[in-house]
């Protein structure tokens, strides 16, 4: 059992950024889709009305697998996290501007400059977070130039490499088809037609780059499964798209959602069991048995996880079921009036 819990933690970090990646990728995507998308001011609020519910608790994915890579393999938490302060400091900043954007949003009154202004934070927040946050687990699969100790030795700009923008650009080009998908199921009339509409055309370029980041990897460091996994992804995001051509709105998510699941196994299952790969010599390479904690650590994290997990999923999953009703623009109440002497002080 000791032997194997490096790698069933090694799973359980790949599903945790399944997790994140499949919530937090629609909300992201949503967030987006503020500015362009949305023709109107009440689109906009449904737009905002259908994540609302769910956003905060969908980024404790994101929590919850950086804290599992901290406990779990504290050395492949220590290299990545300290070789990526930019692009780290950067998402935090856009998941921080994003959560204020939908919290401050509508306390403004009848400001408009304040309105626009929030409207625009939270979306080029979602913009910044999704492309950082793709571009730091590219790194991690394609690798950072490490010496043996583990540190950085390429400078503070070492991360922007071609395979970090391809990852970035895949995250955020995912999270906008996922948030169009998403809006097909979560709205009703003119919004989940156009959203149909703009995915089917969009979607095949929109995964692009994602197809990119697996066939790089693949390429790299791909084996049988792998292989097998990135055939299974074309297949679900194929049949995602047909599916959505014919209107077929549920099941088009569904398979999107498999295509996700697909590709991540792919890229974890070809660099696998390296978890952050050097570009200065294969020898510095961090592994799963080199980077992580003691058996008994990761035997209690075992115990606890095996308890937490289920509960929490029992409870997005039944969150998720609360909030299952359709929106449309008819149910988005005028602007509640804020009285002078407040507006005033924010016109």
């Amino acid at each position: 059992m000791t032997e194997a819990l490096p790698v069933i933690w090694f799973v359980l970090i790949a599903v945790l950024w399944l997790g994140y990646l499949f919530l937090e990728g629609f909300d992201l995507g949503v967030g987006m889709l503020m500015k362009g998308f949305a023709r109107n001011e009440k689109e906009r609020r449904l737009l905002l009305n259908t994540i609302g519910p769910v956003w905060d608790g969908n980024e404790v994915w994101l929590l919850t697998a950086g804290g599992a890579t901290f406990a779990a393999f504290p050395l492949w938490y220590a290299s990545l996290f300290s070789a990526l302060y930019l692009p780290l400091t950067l998402a935090l900043l856009g998941l921080i501007f994003r959560a204020v954007a939908i919290e401050y949003r509508g306390k403004g009154g009848h400001s408009q400059r304040w309105v626009d202004g929030w409207t625009w934070a939270l979306s080029l927040g979602s913009l910044v977070a999704a492309f950082c946050v793709g571009a730091m687990l590219a790194l991690t699969t394609t690798g950072l130039p490490l010496n043996a100790n583990g540190d950085n030795v390429g400078g503070a700009f070492a991360w922007l490499t071609v395979p970090a923008v391809v990852g970035g650009l895949a995250v955020v080009g995912f999270s906008l088809l996922h948030g169009l998908l998403y809006l097909t199921l979560k709205t009703d009339g003119p919004v989940r037609a156009r959203a149909r509409r703009t995915a089917v055309v969009a979607g095949p370029l929109l995964l692009l780059p994602l197809v990119a980041w697996v066939l790089l990897v693949q390429a790299e460091r791909g084996d049988a499964l792998s292989w097998v996994c990135t055939a299974a992804a074309v297949l679900a995001a194929v049949v995602s798209w047909v599916q959505l051509r014919r209107g077929a709105e549920k099941p088009a998510f569904v398979a999107q959602g498999l295509f996700l699941a697909a590709g991540v196994s792919a890229i974890f299952a070809a660099v696998f069991p390296v978890v952050l790969p050097s570009t200065l010599d294969p020898a510095h390479d961090l592994t799963i048995h080199t980077a992580s904690s003691s058996g008994y650590t990761l035997g209690v994290m075992f115990w606890v996880a095996a308890v937490a997990v289920p509960v929490v999923l029992a409870y997005q999953i039944w969150s998720y079921t609360v909030w299952a009703r359709r929106l449309t623009v008819e149910h988005i109440p005028p602007a509640h009036e804020v009285p002078v002497a407040i507006r005033g002080r924010v016109s």
